[in-house]
Parts: structure tokens; sequence; C-alpha cells
């Protein structure tokens, strides 16, 4: 891509109302735009970060034998009515809308109820069991705070999976296997140290829950962490007897601030049956499906990552995400040679299939710097007069501040 063919410009300032630092970063560097509170449309540079957060996921979801799916965001009252998630006392963030025809319909904030309701023409027999479904899909919640930018929106995109299963011990046994997908995916962002799987609350869910909680200091929750014993409890379940299950004791836990970043619940049997949901065992019997529901935040990832690894000077994308490998930097463009050999870089990068955003505006050095900076992609190549005169070029590692002058043969066998 070259940078005068991008449409978004980089920004100064910020929105004047716009509170959160990832925010703030995503909307200056041109990733998204800010609609109103808590809702942000994905801009080319945006959408590419998070269509590669979505692939990490999908890789880690067909390594389960998941099969990707996509549900309406359109819900029916009756079928959470049926159990009992349709009444703003139970669940308080529905959009809801009256039809012209008649009647009632929510807009997905979950999808247990109308996927479980959909498996009734696909699950008959226990020899149907177990599977499980993904979806990547724009939630809608009617959230009262909206300020932590990516990290809490009214609109977002959410990876849900569901599992269905014949017996606990299938259950069991998708469920170990999705936190380890789970942590496999936090490792692959960067963010696997510094995440936890932690003990917590079901909410509207269920009673009790796994949260996936990232040490964030822009966070909303507080986690209690044991690092040397990977144990972590969200400071809403901790009491006695949950730190007796988990063998330790409150003095040995470090209140820290999180922000989480996915979740997994065992429904048990109990949202089957209340949906409906049968099939029948070896025996004949008529049985209710064991059901999970699984969770990854993609949009709400997207503001992690800006949250603990920006610096001073702007964004820091990790490899694994960043919407290039390579900021191609030409400085001396009024010079047509200067030019011309910019221009056979950015080729010859390509060639080799590396990812380049290239600067190629009739702009200041010291513009392109630090929108480059701003922008955050792993390297910055500079193609410049002196350069040229030296037979170099200056990368930079965004990540580290490491400068390095390769030549031309050294750079493209650094970046193959």
């Amino acid at each position: 891509m070259r940078q005068t063919k991008l449409f978004t410009k980089t920004q100064k300032e910020a929105p004047s109302d716009e509170e959160a630092l990832n925010a703030q970063l995503l909307i200056r560097a041109g990733y998204i735009h800010k609609e109103m509170a808590g809702v942000y449309q994905l801009l080319p540079l945006g959408l590419m970060v998070v269509q590669k957060i979505k692939q990490i996921v999908r890789e880690e979801m067909s390594d389960l034998g998941t099969n990707e799916m996509l549900a309406t965001s359109l819900q029916p009252k009756e079928l959470w009515q049926r159990t009992d998630r349709w009444d703003d006392e139970k669940v308080d963030v529905w959009f809801k809308s009256a039809l012209q025809a008649g009647g009632e319909v929510g807009f997905g904030w979950s999808h247990e109820e109308p996927l479980a309701n959909m498996m009734k023409n696909h699950i008959s027999s226990y020899k149907d069991l177990p599977l499980g479904i993904y979806q990547f899909q724009n939630k809608l919640r009617n959230e009262v705070r909206a300020k932590s930018g990516m990290m809490r929106g009214r609109e977002f995109i959410m990876k849900d999976a569901y599992s269905f299963a014949a017996t606990e011990e299938q259950h069991e046994d998708f469920y170990t296997r999705s936190q380890t997908a789970y942590m496999n995916v936090f490792k692959r962002l960067g963010i696997g140290d510094d995440t936890y799987m932690t003990y917590a609350a079901g909410g509207a869910f269920t009673e009790f829950s796994h949260e996936f909680q990232t040490v964030c200091e822009a966070g909303e929750d507080v986690t209690y962490i044991n690092k040397e014993k990977g144990v972590a409890i969200n400071e809403e379940v901790v009491d006695t007897a949950d730190l007796e299950a988990l063998g330790v004791t409150k003095d040995e836990l470090v209140a820290t601030k999180t922000a989480e970043v996915g979740n997994i619940f065992n429904f048990g049997r109990s949202k089957a049956e209340e949906v409906g949901l049968f099939f029948k065992d070896e025996n004949g019997e008529r049985t209710p499906v064991w059901m999970g529901s699984y969770g990854i935040g993609i949009t709400r990832l997207m503001g992690v990552l800006v949250e603990k690894m920006a610096d001073e000077k702007g964004i820091v994308w990790p490899e694994s995400v960043a919407p290039y490998k390579v900021h191609l930097v030409a400085l001396n463009t009024d010079d047509q040679e200067i030019s011309d050999w910019a221009d056979g870089v950015y080729s010859s990068l390509k060639d080799q299939g590396i990812t380049v955003l290239y600067d190629d505006r009739d702009a200041r050095p010291g513009e392109k710097f630090a929108d480059s900076d701003l922008l955050g992609l792993p390297y910055r190549v500079v193609v410049s007069k002196k350069g040229k005169e030296a037979g170099t070029f200056e990368v930079v590692t965004r990540a580290t501040g490491e400068v390095r002058n390769l030549t031309e043969e050294e750079l493209y066998a650094d970046f193959s």
C-alpha cells in the first residue's frame, strides 16, 4: 500500500471526549473512527489488525475441530423468555426493538439460546456428539459505561464458540482443550506471560466461570494473582472456600489491575433442557445435551495490545497482528533518482512477500518519522539521499528502538 493511496490521515489530537489511551492512539493513527461513545468504525488499517487477530483465533479454533458459521444478530423474544434471560432485570445489556409487523426482537449480546435452538435440527443421537461451532460477530450491548475505548464497547467484535456433548467427560475434554487453545492465542499475540486463567463469577451466564485476564493498568477488573503458582481469582469471588480449593491463602495473592480478554462457561445440561435440545443416548433414552460457551473479545484484544505495548511516541504492534511488517519511508523524493530507487525497493520487498506500507508522501522528514512512530509498524526502513550515497538503509525496530544500517543485500536477507 502506498500511503498516498490510503484515505486515512493521522491526527495530532484525539477527540476531547475520548478518555482511553487505546482509543486516543488508534483514532490519531487512523485505525478507527469514533462514531459515538463505545462505538467505533474500523478503518482500513484497523480492519487489517482485527483480521489478523481473527486469523490467529480461527487457526486455534480449527485445531479444536470446531466449525465456523455466522448467526443472525436479530433474536426472537420468545426464545429468550423460555430461558428467563429476556427480562432486563436478569440481563441489563439488551438492545430491543419493536417490529412494524408486531412483536419485539432483541439485538444479539450472546448466542447460546439461538444456536442451541438451531442444533435441534442437527443433533438427534449420541452419535452426533461431541461437536463445536464458532463465529466472529458484532455483538451489541447496552453498556452504561463506555469509557474504555475498544476495551468496552456498545458494539464490538467477539469470537463466540459453543460446545455440545453427550457426556460430562466429553464436555470436560473440550473445555480443557479450549483453555489450551485460548492460551495459545494469547501467546501468539505476545501477551501470554501476562494472561491468566482466572476463577470468576458467571454473571448472566452461569454461577461460576473461568475468565482470561491480562495484566493491564487500564483494565477494569482487579484480579488476585500468585504468579509462581499460576493462580488467579477475580476479586468478585475471593473467599475462604475458593482460596482453600485453589490451594492458596489471600496473603499469597497480589491484587492486580487486569483486562478480561476471554471467558469460558460450563452450562451443564441446564441450558439445553431450557431450550429443548435433547438427544437419544446409547440406551435410547431422551437426554439433554451438555453445553459450554467460549468467548474472546477480538476488538477488545486490539485495545489491550495498544494499552500494554504503546510508548510515548505511539502504538507498538507485535509482528503477529501489525497491518504491515515494514514501513518504508522515502525521503528526498524531490530527487527523481531517489524516488525511483525507493519505488524499486518497494517493489522488491513486495516481490519477496513482505508486507509494506510505503510512505511516498511529499512531507517533511520529521512529519514522516512522527507518523511512523504513531502507526507502530514493527520495522521502519528509510530510503534517503544520504543512505544512497553510503549504500545503506536505516532500519529501525519499533519495539526496541534499535537502529541498524543495512546494505540492500542485507536488507532483503533480513526480511526474507
